[in-house]
């Protein structure tokens, strides 16, 4: 038992005035004569014997009625709380991740949250409802239940401590007792679940759990050449529970089924579409699944992509012709002397090749060029001017120092660079390194070195969209012509220049991709299907736009992107994948904290905990009844 106002108990040590004034009984006995001597012996023994009783009997009722009377005062109560009249305010923090798709016992588990959430919350009591992608301030259920029960998932899950930190945020600052409410099936990421010890918070988990622990998602997909004719079109399945004997996988384009397919699976599968026809510009990929729904169907196109152009300026270009000489280029190679500078702005890739200086107006040009997003590379001739060179080079941290005649061999390989990514399937010891006879020093500070000597210094250098060989690649300096190594460099480089958009993009993840066209001062890009249109960062340059998507599109398909009316290319989202996962965390170390696995019995505990019984009106029906039984004490007591 507690007390709103403790400082009245004082008032109880005026209980002693009563004991003191029947203990030294006040009042004074007068004599009077009676001749009948054993008579009032008698009469003076029983008076005295129920005089005292009657005096503790009337002694005991009052104290009682004054100690009721002020402990009334005192305004006593029950609570699990240690403070009265503080109401609590409560941060619910909703997990509407694709997870909460899995099913429990009375139906998919954010919805059946929900309506516990509804059913069981006072109406309008004041709390704060925080979801991965909407935030409820300081509101009731009666004003947001149409919003709550239209709460759809959100393809970005919040991160656990961004999700703690927004919920403490949505505290009134005079708060007392702060229920935090965390519902999620928590399951398991790179960062657990934690939380630190903070007196201020009562947290209090929800552990939502399904019924059934197997989901069968599509995990990716990818494309493969086996030959210049064939196509195949690879789709990664995985299973986290038991195997499965038969999953129909159905490759559309649009709403025509293309092909369709069965397989296997246990922990993971792969199935494959060979395809005859290379452009699929609305594909999906389904599956048969009744677990998650999200992650069964993979949205993907295969646009025509357009050809990169690469200039080449110098002599003797007869290996770099040999490397771009497929369809997905516009080779094109000039001389220094009769290079046309206007079809420079036209170019993805810029070459110079073993020329013997810069000129002052191709030092401009390029510099324009790279500015504008263009890839240079840059090929030293072994009669380099090199005051011309710099004159280019120091732009961009690099200094080219007079050449050395001394044999060298290019032995060290990034393999996690972007020209050698994925080139390599593990880094090789017994690889026939190239070399060369001369070799230029080159001074560089803060640059990337995809390929180094043996020394470690620099054979290739690259800063952003410049990339700088330090000797002369033709046959008489270097092997490197000959090398395995170039067609990856050479190609990747040209490829980067140009980024076209990929198979598919993951929402909720940076994606930069190029769009070949146009652009008029005014026009812009937009993304667009029958259900989304956004308007996505972008930056034009010469013939390309860089495009640049984030958070946005919020919903998985295929897109057209569009000049103005026109479509012009494709572009394909889907969900992230780590929503598929069906593993949970162990909460069962957590400290401190109370835990449920439904919202319902944990709002009962809460609004239980919360709860204030009163006790001053038994106290003054305490009070009433021992000045009742004063009363008939004094009336009827003989």
């Amino acid at each position: 038992m507690q007390f709103k106002h403790p400082e009245i108990l004082y008032a109880l040590f005026l209980l002693i005035i009563p004991i003191i004034v029947h203990l030294f009984q006040l009042r004074r006995f007068q004599k009077e004569a009676f001749t009948n001597v054993a008579f009032l012996k008698q009469v003076i023994i029983q008076t005295r014997k129920s005089s005292q009783l009657k005096k503790w009997l009337t002694l005991i009722t009052r104290m009682l009625l004054l100690a009721c009377i002020i402990i009334a005062f005192a305004q006593p109560f029950t609570s699990n709380n240690t403070t009265f009249n503080t109401k609590p305010e409560t941060v619910i923090y909703l997990d509407n991740s694709f997870s909460l798709q899995a099913k429990g016992e009375q139906g998919e588990l954010l919805k059946r949250a929900i309506q516990e959430i509804i059913d069981e919350v006072n109406p309008d009591e004041k709390l704060s409802i925080l979801t991965n992608d909407a935030v409820f301030k300081n509101t009731t259920i009666k004003t947001i239940q149409n919003d709550l029960l239209q709460l759809d998932y959100s393809a970005n899950q919040l991160p656990y401590d961004a999700a703690i930190l927004k919920s403490k945020n949505l505290f009134q600052k005079d708060s007392n007792l702060k229920n935090v409410v965390f519902i999620s099936d928590f399951q398991q990421k790179e960062e657990p679940f934690t939380l630190e010890a903070d007196s201020s918070y009562q947290f209090n988990l929800v552990a939502l759990k399904p019924v059934s622990l197997t989901n069968i998602s599509i995990d990716s997909a990818y494309i493969e050449k086996p030959t210049a004719s064939t196509t195949l079109l690879k789709v990664r399945l995985s299973n986290s529970g038991n195997p499965i004997d038969n999953i129909s996988v159905s490759l559309y384009d649009g709403e025509k089924l293309l092909a369709k397919t069965a397989t296997a699976i246990s922990g993971e599968a792969i199935t494959e579409f060979s395809l005859s026809d290379q452009e699929i510009s609305n594909g999906k990929i389904i599956i048969d699944d009744t677990s998650l729904q999200f992650d069964n169907i993979l949205y993907f196109n295969l646009n025509k992509p357009p050809k990169t152009n690469v200039l080449t300026v110098g002599e003797n270009d007869n290996y770099l012709n040999r490397l771009y000489a497929s369809n997905e280029f516009n080779y094109v190679s000039s001389t220094l002397s009769q290079l046309n500078y206007s079809i420079i702005d036209n170019q993805n890739v810029i070459i110079l090749n073993e020329i013997e200086r810069f000129p002052s107006s191709l030092v401009n040009s390029l510099n324009n060029f790279i500015s504008n997003g263009g890839y240079v590379i840059v090929i030293p001739s072994e009669n380099s001017d090199l005051s011309t060179y710099n004159d280019f080079l120091t732009s961009y941290s690099l200094t080219f120092n007079p050449k050395i005649d001394s044999e060298k061999r290019v032995t060290q390989i990034q393999y996690a660079h972007p020209i050698y990514l994925n080139v390599f399937d593990r880094q090789v010891s017994n690889f026939q390194y190239p070399k060369v006879s001369a070799y230029y020093p080159i001074a560089s500070i803060g640059n990337s070195k995809p390929l180094q000597f043996e020394d470690s210094k620099p054979f290739l250098i690259q800063n952003k969209q410049l990339f700088v060989f330090t000797a002369p690649l033709n046959t008489n300096n270097s092997s490197f012509s000959n090398s395995p190594l170039i067609v990856p460099t050479f190609y990747n480089i040209a490829r980067q220049s140009l980024k076209t958009p990929e198979l598919y993009y993951t929402i909720g993840r940076e994606n930069t991709f190029d769009i070949t066209v146009n652009m008029q001062q005014d026009d812009i890009l937009s993304i667009q299907n029958n259900q989304a249109s956004i308007i996505p960062k972008q930056q034009y340059f010469n013939n390309k736009v860089t495009v640049t998507t984030d958070e946005s599109p919020d919903m998985a398909g295929n897109f057209d992107i569009l000049k103005k009316s026109e479509s012009i290319s494709k572009v394909s989202f889907n969900y992230n994948r780590d929503e598929s996962s069906m593993a949970y965390q162990d909460l069962s170390n957590l400290q401190n904290i109370t835990i449920s696995n439904s919202a319902a019995d944990m709002i009962k505990t809460l609004k239980s905990n919360s709860k204030v019984n009163e006790l001053w009106k038994w106290f003054i029906i305490f009070a009433l009844a021992f000045l009742l039984i004063e009363m008939l004490i004094l009336k009827y007591f003989k």
